[in-house]
């Protein structure tokens, strides 16, 4: 792929604002949607401050090296669940478990600390022979296709009650369309920037569905939801800049003082195995990045520095924010379609989070865009990270019954979206995927 700017070119400033705001758009739906999924008072503004926080710890570490933004990841989803349903169980205040996601997300990260150390004294290589393009091709697919389904829920899903799931196509599909023939026809900063302006084309169609549901009382034509901008108190200062519910604020001296053996002991199962999982993905996507920006990520910056800022990134990030943050592939999907790699773009998506996360107006107005719009955006996002994939796998040799078969399991079990669990630790599609993959290349050993 011919990038238009590479990992350390440097565009002009307003250039590199867009860029910034770009990617923010690509990653803000999925990073809000994990503590709207938890609930128990954790914040969208809380959580992109922390996902801004662990990018910059990310990059820091990578030495400005790898193009990815890191946000909430959804694979601590059920650990988080554990971390407040453990702390009742044992009959904790709801405090406690606000320090509970710190901590288990400290645990995980403590996980990637341990792994990069071993890839510090033994190498990459064994990694490579662990997962060559025939497993991590179509697990990278996986990745992309396992996310379909949220993107086509979103498609026909209305932010407004009584909203017609048509009328969402026809503002998703839109956005689609604006976003494609931007990428593909645009000129200059057109081509740059196809998911703005595809999400603003959306957005203002929404709108004007919106206008005329409201002129004719027609509920069915509104499906976008402008409560969160209707919620602003202009009288007062909260409604231009506020601070985000911080969870080490939440969880306070009291939530800390209350943390004891059994409840740590809860969250180690919790976290920990998941961590190894989420490890995988890791790879997975970073792989696919290094084929995206023609250089290999795992040799520079190293593995061990992409561990190292994925991990104590996302420790950083449940600190503040609650949710362990990991590698988007949305931001990776940004990458690979508007063909700029520059990592000052990430840089300055991960100040304007935690800008945003302060202005009361800013954040209001991220919360409005609706679902179809994000739903239309993601179709595309999605689609490459499975292209992509499908690009690392065109060079293995599918004469050997061996590959055909490694690849199949993969493909199937990923499609399928095959889900294992094990008490409280849950391995999803994705790692299912790699390990029945790793698996079956090692069975099946080497083909004569």
């Amino acid at each position: 792929m011919v990038l238009i700017y590479g990992i350390k070119d440097k565009p002009h400033f307003a250039k590199i604002l867009l860029f910034a705001l770009q990617q923010l758009l690509a990653i803000m739906a999925a990073t809000i949607a994990v503590p709207a999924i938890i609930g128990h008072g954790l914040s969208a503004s809380a959580a992109l401050f922390g996902a801004g926080i662990g990018t910059f710890v990310y990059l820091l570490f990578t030495r400005s090296s790898s193009p990815v933004f890191l946000g909430s990841s959804f694979a601590f989803i059920g650990s988080m669940f554990s971390a407040f349903a453990g702390a009742s169980t044992l009959g904790l205040a709801e405090s406690a478990g606000y320090w509970g996601l710190i901590i288990g997300a400290l645990m995980a990260g403590l996980v990637y600390v341990i792994i990069a150390i071993a890839v510090r004294f033994c190498g990459v290589e064994w990694i490579n022979k662990l997962m060559p393009p025939v497993i991590i091709g179509p697990t990278v697919s996986i990745i992309g296709l396992s996310l379909s389904s949220n993107a086509i829920g979103d498609l026909m899903k209305t932010s407004a009650e009584g909203g017609s799931s048509y009328v969402a196509l026809i503002c998703g599909l839109a956005t689609l369309a604006v976003t494609m023939l931007f990428s593909t026809y645009g000129k200059k900063i057109g081509k740059l920037i196809p998911f703005i302006l595809g999400i603003l084309a959306g957005y203002f169609l929404a709108s004007l569905f919106a206008l005329a549901g409201h002129a004719t009382d027609n509920a069915s034509l509104i499906v976008i939801n402008y409560d969160a901008l209707k919620a602003l108190d202009f009288s007062r200062l909260s409604g231009y800049f506020s601070f985000p519910k911080f969870t080490f604020l939440q969880g306070g001296t009291d939530g800390l003082a209350a943390i004891n053996g059994k409840y740590i002991l809860t969250l180690f199962t919790a976290y920990v195995p998941v961590a190894f999982v989420v490890f995988a993905e890791h790879l997975a996507d970073h792989k696919n990045l290094s084929a995206i920006v023609e250089k290999d990520l795992l040799v520079e910056p190293g593995l061990t520095r992409t561990l190292l800022g994925d991990g104590i990134g996302s420790i950083a990030g449940a600190f503040f924010g609650g949710c362990p943050n990991t590698t988007y592939g949305e931001s990776i999907g940004c990458v690979a379609i508007t063909r700029n790699a520059s990592t000052v773009s990430i840089w300055g998506c991960a100040i304007i989070c935690v800008i945003f996360s302060l202005i009361s107006p800013l954040v209001a107005f991220l919360e409005t865009i609706p679902s179809c719009v994000m739903g239309g955006v993601c179709i595309a996002l999605y689609g490459f990270i499975a292209v992509s994939g499908l690009k690392m796998f065109q060079k293995v040799d599918l004469n050997k019954n061996k590959n055909l078969f490694v690849a199949s399991v993969i493909f199937i079990t990923g499609v399928g979206g095959m889900v294992v669990s094990f008490g409280a630790v849950e391995i999803r599609t994705v790692a299912c995927a790699l390990i029945l993959g790793i698996l079956t290349n090692v069975m099946l050993g080497k083909e004569e």
